[in-house]
């Protein structure tokens, strides 16, 4: 079993930036794609982005490209969400989530999921 541990959300202005963490308990199979998801109120769970273990190959949804980064550590077992431009639309819980390998999580094929952060933008 893995644990899956997020932070870094909170409430941020229009026009602001926020930086996402998640930090892994252990590193297996499982964990050599990390990625996130998010999740607003009344909607489904939404794809956002991947990146795969070199850190060579990643994926983004349309309504982030250009504004979120993510990055990984594999030292550390952790993986990053730079979040800019952020727009009250981006406001949802994220999730951390962690798959075999970066195409999975991009068909929301996840072995593992965070337990959620809540990322509030307001306008």
């Amino acid at each position: 079993q893995v644990q899956l541990v997020e932070s870094g959300g909170g409430l941020v202005q229009a026009g602001g930036s926020l930086r996402l963490s998640c930090a892994a308990s252990r590193r297996t199979s499982s964990t050599s794609a990390m990625g996130w998801f998010r999740q607003a109120p009344g909607k489904e769970r939404e794809f956002v982005a991947a990146i795969s273990w070199t850190g060579g190959t990643t994926y983004y949804a349309d309504s982030v490209k250009g504004r979120f980064a993510i990055s990984r550590d594999n030292g550390k077992n952790t993986v990053y969400l730079q979040m800019s431009s952020l727009k009250p639309e981006d406001t949802a819980v994220y999730y951390c989530a962690t798959s075999t390998a970066s195409a999975s999580l991009n068909a929301h094929r996840v072995d593992y999921w965070g337990q959620g952060i809540q990322v509030t933008v307001s306008s």
